[in-house]
């Protein structure tokens, strides 16, 4: 029996699977090693292993954001370990999990578009060229705090429809004092601003919200995805909310950057269910 972990800033994804069949899914708190402790992180194994029923995998395959660096990575190992003792245990980014989950065993370009995004050449076995996503402040294009961020700065500035500003802070119930806090002084500004977008999604027929959201997705091809080898040659595959709610526009930004968008998918969890089981 293996567990699986599918990471991100907002949530985490767990699997516990035997012979390629799910035996049991639980969802916790999302993990980033860059922005918490050992023991913050701790916690939500504690909660994870408290939905097991007892039962406790041989195997954990955590896939995380901001696992890409040894003492990230170390730090979320002793972290599962020391619930899970006498598990085997492999960290890795959620990069390779959207690569394994999207191409298996077979090359392609995955990318990542949700909270956060990100992307890579992937050979069929391992990443071998990927361009820093550098985080939402200096890059994340596409993502979903990139668009919360874009759209709150347009808003408040009057830079788009008369009118959608003000729906927005009725709807939301936010005030632009409350905004600046959550964006400046509260912890993961991040997360509150990809909370924000989905408004986006309930208002592209409104041209400048289309063009927000359009000039996002080219902006994350342009500086992305159009520096890998091959690029007008694979499909573009992605995973993510962001991607799958957004597919239209993503699928109208890659045309016009001259790439084929392949498969979209929400969450990678299928796909690596069958790469451990060796399909």
């Amino acid at each position: 029996m293996i567990l699986i972990a599918d990471s991100g800033s907002t949530k985490t994804h767990w699997c516990l699977a035997e012979q390629g069949e799910v035996v049991r899914e639980v969802f916790t708190k999302g993990t980033n090693p860059f922005f918490q402790s050992e023991e913050e992180i701790s916690g939500e194994v504690t909660a994870l292993v408290a939905q097991l029923d007892g039962r406790r995998p041989e195997a954990v395959y955590f896939y995380g954001a901001g696992c890409a660096f040894p003492d990230k990575i170390d730090l979320v190992t002793r972290a599962i370990r020391a619930h899970l003792p006498g598990a085997e245990v492999e960290v890795s980014t959620d990069m390779l999990a959207a690569a394994r989950g999207l191409c298996g065993r077979r090359a392609g370009i995955a990318c990542i578009l949700g909270t956060g995004s990100n992307s890579c050449f992937y050979d069929g076995s391992a990443i071998v060229s990927n361009v820093s996503p550098l985080g939402f402040i200096l890059g994340d294009e596409g993502s979903g705090a990139v668009l919360g961020r874009l759209m709150v700065g347009n808003l408040l500035k009057n830079q788009m429809t008369p009118g959608l500003k003000e729906q927005f802070l009725d709807e939301t119930g936010l005030t632009p004092a409350e905004i600046i806090d959550r964006v400046y002084r509260r912890p993961f500004p991040n997360r509150f601003l990809a909370g924000l977008s989905p408004f986006l999604s309930r208002h592209l027929d409104d041209p400048t919200v289309h063009a927000l959201v359009l000039d996002s997705f080219r902006a994350f091809f342009r500086r992305n995805v159009l520096q890998y080898e091959g690029c007008r040659t694979y499909p573009v595959h992605f995973i993510g909310s962001v991607a799958h709610y957004y597919r239209p526009l993503l699928a109208e930004a890659a045309a016009a950057e001259g790439l084929t968008l392949g498969t979209v998918l929400q969450s990678p969890m299928p796909g690596l269910v069958a790469y451990h089981a060796g399909a």
